[in-house]
């Protein structure tokens, strides 16, 4: 693999990850070395940074990153608080719908319920008030989630309980009755 490649390679996983990912994981995926990858991850972090750009690459928590530039907090701030009025996405809302019908409940729950990694989009929905910690669940130890106030302000809803049943607005498919009890139960 060239280094253009690879530098190319490097960005694009760096950019999806929500979380720092290490140079050994970096040299697994791209199938080169440790030690070239590493001299890359450093190569592209340097160049960020003399080039002025608005993000930076940094090596943090035993892996590497992106991270918007400490100089735009201002202006990052500014964009998260007023993207508050943004739509949510597909994932978003209907990981909202799982935690609004079965709070309080954990983030693994949720995961198992949607049957994808819901990490990211229960960060999105925190951030934007919708979903707060609601306490421990004492045999695991996870953390139950439940929707706000400023979620029923939203819906017009006085109380969790106002919210619509499910089942008039499913279609009618086997099996269907077991589904929607996981979901209510």
């Amino acid at each position: 693999m060239s280094n253009n490649e690879l530098n190319r390679s490097l960005e694009a996983i760096l950019m999806v990850v929500d979380e720092p990912v290490s140079e050994v994981i970096l040299a697994q995926i791209t199938e080169v070395p440790t030690e070239q990858v590493l001299s890359a991850l450093n190569e592209l972090a340097m160049s960020y940074t003399q080039t002025g750009r608005g993000f930076d690459l940094r090596q943090v928590a035993g892996g590497w990153r992106f991270y918007s530039h400490p100089d735009l907090a201002a202006i990052v701030e500014k964009f998260v608080l007023d993207g508050q009025q943004s739509r949510l996405t597909q994932a978003a809302l209907e990981t909202l719908a799982v935690i609004a019908y079965r709070q309080p409940v954990s983030r693994a729950r949720v995961s198992a319920i949607r049957g994808v990694n819901v990490e990211a989009v229960m960060k999105t929905l925190i951030t934007r008030g919708l979903v707060e910690e609601r306490g421990i669940e004492h045999e695991t130890g996870a953390i139950l989630y439940g929707t706000t106030s400023f979620f029923l302000e939203k819906l017009g809803l006085n109380r969790v309980e106002d919210l619509p049943a499910l089942a008039p607005f499913l279609p009618d498919i086997d099996g269907l009755d077991e589904v929607l009890a996981t979901l209510t139960e």
